[in-house]
C-alpha cells in the first residue's frame, strides 16, 4: 500500500499542532463576524408585543446557545472531513490494485450515510421533543466524537500497516461505509438539538435573527472542516488520521461545556418562560404522542411543502460543496482551477458566503418581511436557478468558482431560514423535534440522492503512475454535474412561491 508515513511517536502534540497555520487564515471570517455582530446589534428590536426581554435574559441566551451552537460547528467538522480526506485516500491503492476512494466510492459512502443521517429523524425527533435539546446534543457529540475516532484509527492502519490494515484495504467500501453511516446517526442528533433548545429562547418574531445565527454556524462549521481540516492534512505532523481524530477531540471538549451549561428553556436557566407564539403556544401543558404530532405534520401542507425546498436545498447544497473542488482538481490539466483563489480558500470562502447569506436572509425576513420565511426562501432560489443556468454554459470558464459561490450563499440562507427557523415556527417549541426531523430528514434525502445521481453520471477517474488520466480528466465530461442542479433550483423556486404569505397561527391560552 502507498502511503505517507505518520509523524513519529515521541512527537507531542503541542509539536503537531502549532505546524496548523489557524490564526491568520481565519482574519477574515473574524473581521466579517465582528462586522456582522455590530450590524445585528444596530438593528431596530423586533417588537415582541408586552413581552421585553432584559439585559440578563439576553446575554444568558448568547451564553446558552454558543457552546450549544460551536458544538454544531465542531459535528459539521466531524462530518465533512471524509470530503476532506478524499484526496489523501485516492492516492493510495485498493486491495485490489486500483483508487481506494474513487468518485464511486466517495458517492457511495456518502449517500450510504446521509440515507441513514435522513431516516435517524423518525427516531431522533421524537427521542428530542420527548428528552429535550441538551440530551440530543450530548448524545450526538459523543457518539460522533468515538466514530471518528475510530475512522481516524482506519485510516492510521492503513497508513502504517497498522492491526487490520490489509482487511480495510480490501474492504474500504464496507468498513467506511459503515463508520460513516454510524457517525451520521450520531450526527444527526445536531440540527434537532439546537433549533429544540433555542426555541423557548426565541420569540417567533425575532427568529429570523436566529436563521441568521443558524446560517453562520454552518458556514464555521463548514470552514472548520474544509479549511482547518485541509491545514491539518497538509500539515507535516499531523496529516490525514487527525482529519478525524481532531473534530473527535472537540467534540468530547464541548460534551462537558455542554453538560454544565446548556439548559433547554429559560426557566431551567433560573429566568422566566415566555409565549413565543409559535405554533404549539397555547398548548398548555398538553402532550401530543409522536404518533399523533407525526400524523399533525404529515397533513400540514405548509411543513411538506418547506420539507420539498428543502430536498432540493440538499442536493444543491451538498452538489456545490462536495464536488467543485473535485471538479477542480481533476480537470485542473484542462481548466487550471485547481490553485487559483476559490481554490485555496474554499472553506473560508464558502463560510463568508454563508455568512452572507444567513444574515441577508434572517434580517430581510424579521425586518422586512414581517417575520414570514417563504419570500426569503423564493428570493434566494431565484438566485440558485440564475446560478445553475449559468453554469451549465460556463461551468468551464475561470469564474466557475465565484459562481458557485454566490449559489452557496443562497442555498444556506435558505437552509438557515427553513430547517432552523420554520420549523419552530410551524412545529412549535412542543413539537420542533419532529417537525425538524421531517424537514431535516427531506434535506439529507436530497443529499442522499445527489450522491447517488453524481456516482453514476460522473466521470470515472484512473491513477496511472500515480497521475491523474482517463475521462475525469476531460471537462466535457462533467456536464451532468452542472444540468442535474437545474430542475432541482426550479423546483425549490416554484415551491417556495407557496408558502410566500404564511406564518404560524399560536392557540389562544387556556385560562387557568
Amino acid at each position: 500500500m502507498q502511503a505517507t508515513p505518520q509523524a513519529e511517536e515521541s512527537t507531542s502534540f503541542y509539536q503537531r499542532i502549532k505546524d496548523v497555520p489557524v490564526i491568520g487564515e481565519f482574519l477574515p471570517i473574524l473581521m466579517l463576524l465582528i462586522v456582522v455582530g455590530f450590524v445585528l446589534a444596530r438593528l431596530p428590536r423586533v417588537n415582541l408585543g408586552e413581552h421585553v426581554h432584559t439585559d440578563a435574559f439576553r446575554r444568558r441566551r448568547v451564553s446558552n446557545w454558543l457552546p450549544l451552537g460551536l458544538t454544531y460547528a465542531f459535528l459539521y467538522m466531524g462530518r465533512y472531513n471524509l470530503t476532506v480526506s478524499k484526496g489523501a485516500f485516492e492516492e493510495m491503492v485498493s486491495g485490489s490494485g486500483g483508487v481506494l476512494m474513487g468518485n464511486d466510492t466517495f458517492g457511495w459512502i456518502f449517500g450510504i450515510g446521509t440515507y441513514v443521517y435522513g431516516f435517524s429523524f423518525l427516531l431522533n425527533g421524537p427521542l428530542t421533543d420527548r428528552f429535550g435539546g441538551r440530551f440530543s446534543i450530548l448524545l450526538g457529540a459523543a457518539g460522533a466524537a468515538v466514530a471518528n475516532a475510530l475512522m481516524g484509527f482506519g485510516a492510521w492502519s492503513l497508513m502504517n500497516e497498522g492491526p487490520g490494515h490489509e482487511y480495510i484495504a480490501a474492504n474500504f467500501l464496507t468498513v467506511y461505509a459503515t463508520l460513516y453511516a454510524l457517525n451520521m446517526y450520531f450526527q444527526s442528533f445536531g440540527a434537532v438539538a439546537i433549533v429544540k433548545v433555542n426555541a423557548p429562547w426565541f420569540h417567533v418574531r425575532e427568529r429570523g435573527v436566529f436563521g441568521a445565527i443558524f446560517g453562520i454556524l454552518i458556514s464555521l462549521g463548514v470552514y472548520f472542516a474544509f479549511d482547518i481540516g485541509g491545514m491539518i492534512l497538509d500539515a507535516e505532523s499531523l496529516g490525514l488520521t487527525w482529519v478525524f481524530w481532531m473534530p473527535a477531540i472537540l467534540l468530547a471538549l464541548f460534551w462537558v461545556i455542554d453538560f454544565f451549561h446548556v439548559k433547554d428553556t429559560p426557566g431551567g436557566a433560573g429566568l422566566i418562560d415566555f409565549n413565543t407564539a409559535d405554533a404549539s403556544s397555547g398548548d398548555g401543558d398538553e402532550r401530543k404522542t409522536s404518533l399523533e404530532v407525526f400524523k399533525l405534520m404529515l397533513r400540514n401542507p405548509i411543513i411538506l411543502t418547506i420539507a420539498g425546498i428543502e430536498f432540493c436545498s440538499g442536493f444543491l447544497r451538498q452538489a456545490i460543496m462536495q464536488w467543485y473542488r473535485t471538479f477542480a482538481k481533476q480537470t485542473d490539466g484542462e481548466l487550471g482551477l485547481k490553485g487559483d483563489f476559490v481554490y485555496d480558500n474554499w472553506g473560508m470562502l464558502l463560510c463568508c458566503a454563508g455568512i452572507l447569506g444567513g444574515v441577508f436572509a434572517g434580517t430581510i425576513s424579521d425586518h422586512f418581511f414581517q417575520s414570514r420565511r417563504g419570500p426569503v426562501a423564493a428570493v434566494l432560489y431565484g438566485i440558485m436557478l440564475l446560478g445553475a443556468g449559468f453554469l451549465v454554459f460556463g461551468y468551464q470558464q475561470w469564474y466557475v468558482g465565484w459562481v458557485v459561490l454566490f449559489m452557496s450563499m443562497a442555498v444556506i440562507g435558505v437552509h438557515g431560514m427553513l430547517s432552523g427557523t420554520a420549523s419552530m415556527d410551524f412545529g412549535g417549541s412542543k413539537n420542533v423535534g419532529i417537525a425538524v426531523g421531517i424537514i431535516d430528514g427531506f434535506v439529507y434525502l436530497g443529499t442522499a440522492i445527489m450522491s447517488v445521481t453524481y456516482a453514476l453520471l460522473l466521470p470515472e477517474q484512473m491513477l496511472e503512475d500515480g497521475k491523474m488520466v482517463g475521462p475525469a480528466t476531460d471537462p466535457d465530461n462533467w456536464i451532468a454535474w452542472p444540468v442535474a442542479m437545474v430542475p432541482l433550483a426550479l423546483l425549490g423556486l416554484i415551491l417556495a412561491t407557496r408558502v410566500w404569505s404564511a406564518k404560524p397561527t399560536s392557540k389562544p391560552a387556556k385560562a387557568g
